[in-house]
């Protein structure tokens, strides 16, 4: 058997902690180092993962380590900056980066090139793309047993009823704007994505309404439509109670998902409902990120392409700048 693929995180914020734990869920991989600018974030980090190499400089670690898969887990506002500096060292094979992959469809794109340039590839971290259950309910979409895909329908909603004046924006980066906060770079991000990916498309219409927050949007409900009429509808928020549901609907049948998006180590069901019949998947329980890093490990070592494209992200953040183009003019955004 091949050495582990050694694996870099950069932040050591809480997602890094489903890296990490990836990283200790499979042979495949080993996790080397880490950096952060904050040593309380590093010292917290270690005593639950303990890591040989730790490092307040990302030009140190990159300068030291012998890397292959480096994850971006830092907040997004940092993430193009972060990734082309990764990139530009040329010193791994892989850059995982953290959703949302930037703030902006332009960075996006400056972003893929600098990796494409440097010989880097680098993707998006939707960890449910590796989901068992989502990648049932694609292959079934894809088969025609629902018929022509019309409608997806989905959730990602966290309240747990606590009033707007508790999420200070000093408490937590996903209510901080200038730590690139809000719920469509935080929720809604999973849902565009989703629609995207079961469309087979990108929208060409945007239309989105927003319920503001004290510094950003605290929900929103979207609406997209696809080249071929079909339509999107989400709905999110922090103000809104937990729900992550998906639904996806053709002409001729339906699936619909039970808990859709943070359903790590329990098991889920896929609900079909086609030619007057109902079946029941059931799917065993996993771990969405490691089988994201081994799918990485699937890449770096030539066995397939990536699930998530380069282009797939640019075409994600073109998505989601019309969204935030339709909260200011109150209208829609053709795409």
């Amino acid at each position: 058997m091949s050495a582990p693929l050694r694996v870099a995180l950069v932040g050591t914020g809480g997602i890094s902690r489903a890296h990490a734990t990836a990283c200790m869920q499979t042979d495949r991989a080993e996790l080397v180092a880490v950096t952060d600018v904050s040593q309380d974030s590093i010292d917290r980090f270690v005593r639950q993962f303990p890591v040989e190499h730790m490092y307040l400089e990302l030009d140190r670690m990159l300068a030291n380590e012998e890397i292959d898969i480096v994850v971006i887990c830092t907040w997004g506002v940092f993430h193009a900056e972060v990734g082309k500096q990764l990139a530009q060292s040329k010193k791994m094979k892989a850059i995982l980066c953290e959703k949302p992959f930037t703030q902006t469809a332009a960075q996006a794109s400056q972003l893929v090139d600098v990796a494409r340039d440097n010989g880097i590839l680098i993707a998006e971290a939707f960890k449910f793309r590796h989901h068992p259950m989502h990648l049932k309910a694609k292959e079934i979409v894809d088969s025609g047993e629902i018929g022509d895909l019309m409608t997806v329908r989905s959730t990602f909603c966290t309240s747990s009823g606590a009033p707007v004046s508790d999420r200070k924006p000093e408490l937590n980066w996903r209510w901080n704007k200038e730590k690139g906060g809000g719920s469509i770079f935080d929720l809604a991000c999973y849902n565009i994505h989703h629609a995207r990916w079961t469309f087979g498309a990108d929208p060409v219409e945007v239309f989105a309404t927003q319920r503001p927050g004290i510094e950003v949007d605290d929900g929103a409900n979207i609406q997209l439509v696809f080249p071929n009429g079909g339509i999107a509808q989400i709905t999110v928020g922090f103000d809104t109670y937990q729900s992550q549901d998906a639904e996806i609907l053709g002409t001729t049948g339906s699936l619909r998902t039970d808990r859709a998006w943070n359903n790590e180590n329990r098991p889920v069901w896929l609900d079909q409902e086609s030619k007057g019949l109902t079946r029941r998947h059931h799917i065993d329980a996993c771990h969405q990120f490691t089988l994201q890093l081994e799918h990485m490990c699937d890449v770096v070592e030539g066995k397939t392409e990536h699930r998530v494209s380069p282009e797939n992200s640019i075409g994600q953040m073109k998505t989601i700048d019309a969204i935030y183009e339709s909260f200011k003019t109150r209208k829609a955004v053709n795409l």
